[in-house]
């Protein structure tokens, strides 16, 4: 059984680490003037020209290549440099192709394979020595699509005062991204759509200077599973320090099962029997050669959740990061525990109902554990019974519309996948780094409509909020723009601040109150707190007792779940 981290024992032999001043115009440090950033920018393989947006006074790229196309013999291969094209600028004016999703059934100039793309969002009167801090978001989708692709970043560059850049991407994912086995490893590279995220960060290291940006200020950023990715790159290698970010922000972390290779041989080996490349169909007996030689609508054709071996009902998620030993090296709460991370500051949190959207209506304890052993295949039947009594049908309020065990089973798949990890995450930072370099929030602001139709706050809802109205899709008349309109600056502000200070508070909004890190105290005790939004009621709160309790029971059966 993993030990609680020992926060308190940990903080004095740290040493405090702060951050530099950042955030041009807003910086005391001598300004360099740089050269002006014009539209048309040259990156070396290629020219772009983008868009400048009036009276915005914001520039966007959107749209540029950041690695070759992903596709024939470079599928299931670390991205490789995206191709020489010095013939002609290329126009960076509409966003590329998103990557392929388990849901995707046709291909289209929006939908494809070759999907390497990302977009920069910057202040038009940035010069090339701005240095402005950079925010980098990777979008969710659990590992199975691209789901939050093409935010517009415009309102959060202008409501930062023009003093950062934004930059977002997409990712393989699905059977494109995260397929494993041995063979791939022989012949290919493992855990390619984080291995995509990686190199897009390589990217901004190198060339983000050519949009005002300060690659020495760049924080990572995401929502469910592009929080998890967060995660996953503060794991990276062990932890190793690449210099590529100084902070991360950590909405709705996911952290599904997480397992070894071997453990993912059967996947392997249904999907190229369901494209013809199984050992009897490859003609040189090279499955791989077979696979790479496929169009990309056969191999789509099998890029779907299926069982994991022993159940009958498909996984929730099914094509996932797996342990390779290099990129990832152990399960994500060993990491975190042991503080084999990047030790950053982080804001971190998620929201009240975190599990509502994703599992079955429950009508007894039968069917909520099923459930989890149909996403955690290595449960016992000893570990079920400690679920079932953690999470009894009357533990907890009904939502409605649903039947008697549907708010056991969402609390407990909810806690276990979102917001327990994002517990863990705060934790280490506090014992690993310090206590006041880690900020915790849960997420209480409900739509009334989907609090009616029985969800409560369910997973990643602060989006909007973070983003602005209309910019991660259409909002009118939706409650932030109505009646939950009060909660748009307080939420971005934080957000803002964050990446530019990493401190949400030095540019909160001015109805904000203070948000106080993650541990209110330390001696014979620690007190985790956490800021709840709310409208018209955002405040701290103590995290309650019994949802620590719950959550220390998630991280002593982490080793079955394999998260």
């Amino acid at each position: 059984m993993m030990r609680l981290i020992s926060i308190c024992l940990l903080v004095g032999l740290i040493p405090i680490v702060t951050s530099r001043p950042s955030g041009w115009p807003h910086d005391d440090r001598p300004e360099c003037q740089g050269d002006a950033i014009s539209t048309v920018v040259d990156l070396g393989y290629s020219k772009y020209e983008g868009l400048r947006l009036e009276p915005a006074s914001v520039n966007q790229w959107l749209g540029m290549r950041f690695a070759a196309p992903p596709t024939g013999d470079l599928r299931w291969r670390a991205p490789q440099p995206a191709p020489l094209n010095d013939t002609e600028v290329l126009s960076a004016t509409s966003f590329g192709a998103t990557c392929l999703g388990y849901w995707e059934s046709e291909l289209s100039d929006s939908v494809n394979e070759d999907c390497l793309y990302l977009n920069v969002f910057a202040p038009a009167n940035a010069t090339t020595a701005s240095k402005l801090p950079v925010w980098f978001f990777i979008q969710g989708g659990g590992y199975a699509g691209n789901l939050d692709q093409n935010f517009n970043a415009t309102e959060v560059i202008e409501e930062s005062g023009h003093s950062m850049v934004f930059v977002q991407i997409n990712y393989r994912v699905g059977a494109f991204g995260f397929l494993a086995s041995e063979s791939i490893r022989e012949n290919g590279d493992l855990n390619v759509g984080l291995l995509d995220q990686r190199f897009a960060l390589h990217w901004v290291r190198k060339y983000i200077h050519l949009f005002g940006g300060d690659p020495d200020h760049v924080v990572i950023a995401g929502d469910s599973a592009g929080a998890g990715s967060v995660a996953f790159h503060m794991a990276a290698y062990g932890g190793r320090d690449d210099n590529l970010f100084v902070g991360g922000v950590v909405e709705s972390s996911f952290w599904p099962t997480h397992r070894k290779v071997s453990d993912m041989e059967f996947q392997f080996d249904r999907f190229a029997a369901n494209v013809s490349c199984g050992p009897d169909d490859a003609p040189d007996g090279s499955v791989m050669d077979c696979l790479r030689s496929k169009d990309t609508a056969a191999l789509q054709s099998a890029d779907y959740a299926q069982a994991f071996p022993g159940r009958t009902s498909a996984a929730e998620w099914y094509f996932l990061p797996v342990i390779d030993g290099d990129f990832s090296q152990d399960l994500l709460y060993n990491q975190f525990e042991q503080g084999s991370i990047a030790k950053v500051p982080v804001l971190v949190g998620d929201d009240t109902d975190e599990g509502t959207g994703f599992v079955p209506n429950a009508t007894n304890t039968t069917v909520f554990l099923d459930f989890m052993k149909d996403n955690f295949p290595k449960l016992s039947t000893e570990d079920l019974e400690r679920i079932s009594a953690a999470y009894p049908e009357d533990g907890f309020d009904m939502f409605p519309l649903h039947a008697d065990y549907f708010a056991a089973t969402a609390n407990a798949y909810g806690e276990n996948t979102f917001t327990c990890p994002g517990i863990e995450i705060s934790n280490s930072i506090a014992a690993y780094l310090l206590p006041d370099q880690v900020w915790n929030y849960r997420y209480n602001v409900e739509d009334r409509d989907t609090v009616a139709a029985g969800y409560g706050v369910p997973h990643v809802s602060e989006k909007t909020a973070i983003y602005g109205v209309n910019n991660t899709g259409p909002c009118d008349g939706c409650s932030y723009a109505t009646y939950n309109a009060p909660m748009v600056p307080i939420v971005m502000h934080y957000w803002i601040s964050f990446i530019k200070h990493l401190n949400p508070n030095v540019e909160k909004h001015f109805t904000a109150p203070e948000w106080q890190p993650w541990i209110q105290r330390c001696g014979h005790s620690w007190h985790p707190q956490r800021l709840k939004f709310e409208l018209n009621a955002t405040e701290m709160e103590s995290v309650p007792a019994d949802q620590l309790e719950r959550c220390d029971l998630w991280k002593d059966l982490a080793a079955v779940t394999e998260q």
